[in-house]
């Protein structure tokens, strides 16, 4: 049975100056459905409306129904992340430049939403992955991903030595600019510049993509989602970790970092009608 959504809460592209035509339209519009409709704080602040009530993102609960995000795949990366205990279902409308997970236009958005509310929308349940950096045998850091776990040199100018198991298995020690263990939803962003594939979102399933191996031979690699993938940090050379490329932590020589699925999926929203390769002929502009 659909679920039925009554309690809804607004999330804005926090610098888009022309966002509050656009959510006052989609809150008034809701209200008319007869929807409890809040807006995220810093959403309405930007835009300043003062005709909702507000929640901050960090306590929305259960208790709201459905999140609809205003903006780009930025976005909705960092709300997917702050939300995903609550297990919300989130659905995008896109002001971003590409939009792989904001996939309602917003010429559409009004009859769109219209018929999401009335059911008729396809759900998808998104894996996400969980990151553990361990120095010195202590933990000093740990978060969630939907895209990608990316470890980089960072500013530095020379490659960095990395060592990689899955499952307690040694693979092998790279020299390379950096790695990426990405998720299905994240081959289609920082993975796919470099190099890695592009796997359906519904794939129970992780890729590693090396950024610039200097042995050419050294290639993406996609294992079962139920892998723990380890990766140490062999040289003195500083390094990062970066989450979604919205949150980072520098690493030290010795370092490690385990990388596993995350116990709970994100579950997303779409219209119904929606076709994943529908949408990457239009968006990488495919013949």
């Amino acid at each position: 049975m659909k679920k039925q959504f009554k309690h809804i809460v607004l999330v804005g592209k926090y610098q888009d100056k022309q966002l509050r035509d656009q959510v006052v339209c989609l809150a008034d519009f809701l209200r008319t459905k007869h929807m409890h409709v809040t807006l995220e704080t810093n959403t309405a602040l930007c835009a300043e409306i003062t005709d909702y009530p507000i929640v901050e993102l960090s306590e929305i609960t259960s208790q709201v129904d459905l999140v609809i995000v205003l903006g780009g795949d930025g976005t909705m990366l960092g709300v997917a992340r702050t939300l995903l205990e609550q297990q919300i279902p989130l659905l995008g409308v896109n002001r971003g430049r590409i939009g792989f997970l904001t996939d309602i236009s917003a010429e559409d958005m009004l009859e769109v939403v219209g018929s999401v509310l009335k059911g008729a929308y396809l759900l998808e349940q998104r894996l996400m992955l969980q990151a553990n950096v361990t120095r010195q045998s202590a933990s000093i850091f740990t978060g969630l991903a939907l895209n990608d776990v990316v470890i980089s040199k960072g500013e530095a100018a020379r490659l960095i030595d990395l060592e990689v198991t899955i499952n307690g298995q040694f693979v092998h020690r790279q020299r390379s600019d950096g790695l990426i263990i990405a998720t299905p939803t994240g081959t289609t962003a920082y993975a796919l510049s470099a190099g890695g594939p592009i796997l359906h979102p519904t794939l129970e399933a992780i890729t590693l993509v090396p950024i610039c191996p200097h042995t050419l031979s050294n290639r993406p690699i996609t294992i079962h989602s139920t892998s723990e993938v380890c990766v140490a940090l062999v040289d003195k050379e500083k390094s990062h970790i970066h989450l979604d490329g919205q949150s980072n932590v520098e690493l030290q020589q010795g370092d490690h970092i385990a990388i596993k699925r995350a116990e709970k999926t994100l579950p997303l929203l779409h219209p119904t009608g929606h076709c994943h390769f529908d949408m990457l002929r239009k968006k990488l502009n495919w013949g």
